[in-house]
């Protein structure tokens, strides 16, 4: 019984340091001032690279209002295909549905960075490589994925019978829609559009092969500091990537109930 306990009490300890252990480390050079082989603890603690990430010549608050930017174009790109599209493969008897469905998938079993230098060099003959509309756009293509599939699902959860009853009552199709079915499905919707922005902003290789230099997001800045061994100011930058992140599932946890979320998958 007790060497149970001890191989219970093991595992979880390896698991809280695989999951918590970077973290820290990352906290931990957030705030070293100096910090090098072989001490195990920063030798000096301050606050003199924060200032240097945002002061006015640093780039991080413009990378971080590009990667808002970008993310809420992406989003609303996404829904604007999402919307229609999910609602006709939940509501309506389409042939080859199941096909659809698995055509956005591809550009996730498709090896990235061979379609990135396509797409480049697609994009630098339209005049779109170092744009915000063409990493938007290739943003788009990967967040369609999660845009559509929960689009999908929500749209597929709501009860057909409220619907039915509301053109019973006397309301037209789209007074039906704009009434029943997308206040229903909203919660699976406002789901989606959360997915699509964290996947935007923590987007790294699109931005990479169609944005540089002339759009810079935080994840070409921290691969820069990273790059370059500046663990400080890479770790300051994953902080603010992380404070979205973060946001956002509080708001899940607050606002969409464990119910409806099961109900998606339906």
């Amino acid at each position: 019984m007790k060497l149970g306990w001890i191989i219970r009490g093991v595992l979880l300890g390896a698991l809280a340091v695989a999951v918590f252990g970077p973290l820290v480390n990352m906290l931990l050079w957030a705030v070293a001032e100096r910090w090098y082989f072989p001490a195990k603890l920063p030798i000096e603690y301050g606050f003199s690279y924060w200032e240097r990430v945002f002061r006015p010549r640093g780039n991080a608050m413009e990378s971080l209002f590009n990667s808002v930017v970008i993310a809420g174009g992406t989003v609303a790109l996404c829904l604007a295909v999402a919307l229609p599209a999910g609602y006709a493969l939940a509501r309506l008897r389409l042939p080859l549905r199941s096909l659809i469905l698995l055509a956005f998938l591809l550009p996730q079993a498709v090896p990235n960075l061979a379609v990135y230098i396509n797409v480049a060099r697609i994009f630098y003959s339209l005049g779109l490589n170092g744009t915000i509309a063409g990493v938007v756009l290739v943003h788009t293509v990967h967040g369609l994925l999660f845009a559509v599939w929960i689009t999908t699902a929500a749209f597929a959860a709501v009860d057909r019978e409220l619907e039915q009853a509301a053109r019973n009552m006397g309301a037209g199709p789209l007074r039906t829609f704009f009434t029943v079915t997308l206040p229903l499905a909203a919660p699976g919707i406002l789901a989606s559009a959360i997915f699509v922005f964290l996947e935007s902003l923590d987007e790294f290789t699109g931005t990479y092969f169609v944005g540089v230099p002339d759009v810079m997001t935080l994840p070409l800045l921290l691969y820069n500091a990273s790059a370059g061994g500046n663990y400080q100011i890479a770790s300051i930058t994953a902080l603010i990537l992380l404070i979205p992140s973060i946001g956002f599932m509080l708001f899940v946890e607050r606002f969409l109930r464990a119910d409806v979320l099961a109900k998606m998958g339906g």
